[in-house]
């Protein structure tokens, strides 16, 4: 009997033709992917769904809600697992989502493309038929979300686009891929620890991602402030310090309640607690900051979406950022 897969189409260049005379690449009025179909078949039974069909740039925490209940509505039809096809752009951040809202011990597998379904070297159906492959795969399960591309299996928590356009751009900094793809099968030499769920219906919070630089002042944060934004996160300097001048604007936004996650801009690291001059890290978490255990900030903003639609408590939120 053969397992049964969800494989759900959302878009991006994994679904786009490349037009041979102007070089662009757009969506077409058909995503190719759904005419190679019939390939797949011999891999397990397919149920594919095309919930939209948008670039990922346009993908917003909206969208990432409807594949959440997508996926929950369809656990009941006896699923081995579900692949989704995305556009790479922010394809680690719809991967994270899912991997913090599906309470599920099946796999879930997310995959994109570099190249185009007609470049010469399109990578897009390979690696569909490579997540297939690794969600019927009976070590895939309880891993959480994750990603696959170039023959490697990622965490969705650990990795990150980390090149514009090379099609091994997929990489998790600081641990590495937890598994291989070969001819031969799926190898995992990895497996996460630890696993979070937040049970979520609704996503509206604004939260808002910035990035420290040399000379910064607070003139941003004071305007954050005034615009009611219910979170911020900050990408700060090396081990989680900002310069002495963002110091009122962050006290300002704490004394009205808004919760400021702290992540590092560095990609490797984590930050900690431990310059005490104006503006490091220990003066920091005097004022409130709440230091994010690892993530980039991108997934440090997705998470402060999510745990904003459980609880406005600042000592709670804090627990959860160390999780």
């Amino acid at each position: 009997m053969k397992k049964k897969i969800l494989v759900i189409h959302t878009g991006g260049t994994i679904s786009m033709k490349e037009d041979s005379e102007t070089g662009t690449v757009t969506p077409g009025k058909k995503n190719p992917l759904t005419e190679s179909t019939n390939q797949l078949l011999n891999l397990a039974d397919l149920i594919v769904v095309e919930p939209f069909h948008l670039p990922s740039p346009h993908i917003t925490p909206k969208e990432m809600l409807q594949l959440k209940k997508i996926i929950e509505e369809k656990m009941n039809e006896d699923l081995t697992g579900v692949v989704i096809t995305h556009g790479t752009d922010t394809l680690e951040e719809t991967a994270y989502f899912l991997d913090l809202t599906l309470n599920t011990h099946l796999p879930i597998v997310v995959t994109g493309a570099m190249r185009s379904s007609n470049e010469i070297g399109a990578d897009g159906l390979y690696n569909l038929i490579s997540s297939i492959r690794v969600a019927i795969d009976e070590d895939s399960k309880n891993k959480g979300v994750l990603v696959v591309l170039n023959d490697e299996i990622h965490t969705a928590r650990n990795v990150t686009k980390t090149h514009t356009s090379n099609i091994s751009t997929f990489q998790s900094p600081q641990y590495g891929p937890i598994g291989i793809i070969t001819k031969r099968g799926i190898f995992y030499h990895h497996t996460p620890t630890t696993r979070e769920f937040y049970d979520i219906e609704d996503i509206s919070k604004k939260v808002v991602l910035i990035k420290s630089h040399a000379g910064m002042d607070s003139s941003l944060l004071f305007a954050i402030n005034q615009l009611n934004f219910e979170g911020v996160v900050i990408e700060a300097l090396g081990q989680g310090n900002l310069p002495p001048a963002t110091i009122p604007g962050i006290k300002s936004l704490i004394a009205n309640g808004i919760p400021i996650v702290l992540v590092s801009r560095c990609f490797n690291g984590f930050v900690q607690d431990t310059y005490a001059y104006e503006g490091g890290g220990k003066k920091l978490k005097d004022c409130g900051v709440i230091f994010s255990n690892g993530l980039n900030g991108q997934k440090a903003r997705l998470k402060l979406l999510i745990t904003l639609a459980k609880t406005n408590d600042l000592n709670e939120i804090e627990k959860m950022f160390q999780a």
